[in-house]
Formats: structure tokens, sequence, C-alpha cells
């Protein structure tokens, strides 16, 4: 895993006309090396893989790092020195997204005479395409999220609070092998399901109303994504002819998402049909995002994408309506783009739960 991932990076820099480059991103280092501890950077130049840690990991780097030599280091900035010095380093790439200014200009100062050379998205573009290991971890954190829902629609009921149903979700999670949830879980029940983003609150759910649930486990280092929207009590017109349209955009999107085509065009798949029932300043995010080792990756699928999807891109789908003081449904559904469609990895129900109150 490791070695592909080097030599299709290397190929990158070849084409970039890069030495080396020096990477201090936790999730690109793991990415890179298969290296799980919280501290350690990576130097990858034209014919060496090194992987740079503290004794804490020193058994377990090596472990872990297939295909890289493993070095300990003191200060940072002289064992990396020494390595440009030894190899002959002149220029050096650095992640320009994840060096922080100050630290810029102390490498700058301690690496002289090597010249720094700041980079974006190197790594990350790289990321973007997803090999089959990475899909079949993230095909389980998604079965991990269905389960989830499974679990959770009998705890659902009024007299709960939002905050306890996120937390018997989160634990379901763990206990079920996730590392944590993918990001702070959304319960948002009656007047708050119209806030895309209503974090779980102490608001106590009642009867007749939409409770939304947005959540994903976030298991061996790979991230899901699903929303799900159900009813508690008995709805009226309007609360399923919000629900409805949500259902029709998204299954329309779905039936229709492809390689070839833009965030741009995917987005509009959803959001037309939302436009075309008169909610569409009721629909205000992008229709979806990319997921991989973090919650938001690339491509996205918005109004303002051109990248084109191509196989391999994971990603998700996610039309909603909110409308304030009344309520709002989003529906979500993790995607993998295929080479002649899309695979969809969330499974769960989509028809809209009635639950006793």
């Amino acid at each position: 895993m490791s070695n592909a991932r080097v030599e299709r990076l290397r190929k990158e820099m070849d084409e970039r006309g890069l030495e080396a480059i020096w990477i201090a991103s936790e999730i690109n280092r793991r990415y890179m090396t298969g290296f799980t501890g919280s501290s350690g950077y990576v130097l990858i130049t034209k014919d060496r893989a090194i992987l740079l840690t503290d004794f804490r990991y020193m058994t377990q780097a090596p472990e872990q790092a297939a295909g890289f030599e493993v070095i300990q280091h003191g200060k940072v900035t002289d064992t990396l020195k020494e390595l440009l010095h030894d190899n002959g380093i002149k220029t050096l790439a650095m992640e320009q997204d994840h060096v922080s200014y100050a630290s810029f200009v102390q490498y700058q100062e301690e690496l002289t005479p090597v010249e720094l050379v700041p980079t974006s998205g190197i790594i990350e573009n790289l990321r973007r395409i997803k090999d089959q290991s990475e899909i079949k971890i993230l095909k389980e954190a998604a079965e991990l999220a269905d389960r989830t829902f499974s679990h959770i629609l009998s705890y659902l009921k009024p007299g709960v609070s939002e905050m306890d149903i996120a937390l018997e979700m989160e634990y379901f999670m763990r206990k079920n092998g996730a590392t944590s949830s993918s990001f702070d879980t959304i319960v948002a029940s009656g007047e708050r399901s119209a806030l895309p983003h209503g974090v779980a609150s102490e608001r106590i759910i009642k009867g007749n109303e939409f409770v939304k649930l947005d959540f994903g486990a976030y298991y061996k280092g790979y991230c899901s994504d699903i929303t799900r929207t159900v009813f508690l009590g008995t709805p009226t017109d309007k609360h399923k002819e919000i629900y409805n349209i949500v259902l029709e955009s998204q299954l329309h999107a779905l039936e229709h998402i492809r390689p070839g085509m833009t965030g741009k065009e995917a987005d509009a798949l959803s959001r037309d049909i939302i436009e075309k029932h008169g909610y569409g300043p009721n629909f205000g995010h992008s229709l979806g995002h990319g997921i991989g080792m973090e919650i938001h990756e690339s491509p996205n699928l918005a109004k303002t994408s051109d990248m084109v999807l191509a196989p391999g891109h994971v990603v998700t789908v996610e039309p909603g309506i909110y409308v304030p003081g009344f309520g709002g449904v989003r529906i979500e559904d993790d995607i993998v783009i295929t080479e002649n469609g899309i695979e969809i990895i969330t499974h769960s129900t989509k028809e809209l739960l009635l639950l006793d109150v």
C-alpha cells in the first residue's frame, strides 16, 4: 500500500520539478505511511521514503510503516537538515496548508541554505481517488452507520433529549468498532430540524415533529456520513410534502450521477427539483462533498464546482429543505463513483418512518 502511494507521489513531484517533500499533516502522514501515532513527519525524495518520529513510537512505527525507513529524531529541524545535506537536497517542498507561518519562518532559518517551496494540495489530490482497500473500509464504516440508525430507532420517543440520543448513537458506534464519531453528531428535533447543522442540544424531543439524525462512524481511519429524518407521531400535509420533495430530489440525483459529470451538474440534479417545487431558498448548502480520511474532502457537489467526477471518488448526496420555525428534512447517502455510474454504500431505509408516540 505505502509503496504504491509513494510512487504516485514521486510521479507528481517529478511533474512539478520537486526534489523532496516534507509532510507535516497528520492525515497525510497516515495516508502515506499507515502510521497511526500522534507525532511524526515524512520526508520523500526521489529514492528515499523516511518517517521521522520520537522515542515513544520506535517500536510501533516500523511495524506500521511498511517500506519506510524509520528514524528517531531529536530536534526535528536538526535531523531534517542532516538528511537534506546527506542527500544533496537543495529545495524542499512544504505543505503550506499544514505549516503555520511561524513554523515556516523557523524552517527557513534553520534549514538554510535549502530553499523552501510552498505547495498546496499535492497529497490531498492523490487521496481524492480511493483505492480498493480504502473503499472496503469506507463500506464497513457505512455499514456501521446503517446499524447505528437501526439501533437508535427504538430510543426515539417524546421525553428524551437530543443529547441522550446522540450519546447512545456514539456509544453504539464505539462499542462496535469505531474510534469515534466522524463529527459532532447532529440530532435536531422540531423547529431545530430546520438548522442544517443543529448539533444535539438539551432540547427534549416531543411528539408530532421531525427528528433529523446526521452522523457517521470514524472507523479504521475513515469516515462515514449519513442523514435520515424520521417523524414522531402523525405528520401534517406540509411535513409530508417537504419530505417527499427531498426524497424525490435525492433519488433523482442518485439515478443520474455518473463519472464525467461536474460537481455543478450533479448539484443541479437535486437543486432543480427543489426549486421547481418552490423551496429553492430553503436549500442553501451544496448537494454533497467527498469523504475519506476526513469528513469533508474533495470533490464537492456544489453550484461552484467544475471538478469532474471520476471512478474512485467517494461522495455524499444530501439534499435538504429547511423551513425556519417549522422544521427541516435532509436525506443523505454515501456513494462510490464507478466506471459506469455509482454504488450506494449506505442502505438505511428512506421511507418516511412514522414512529409511535
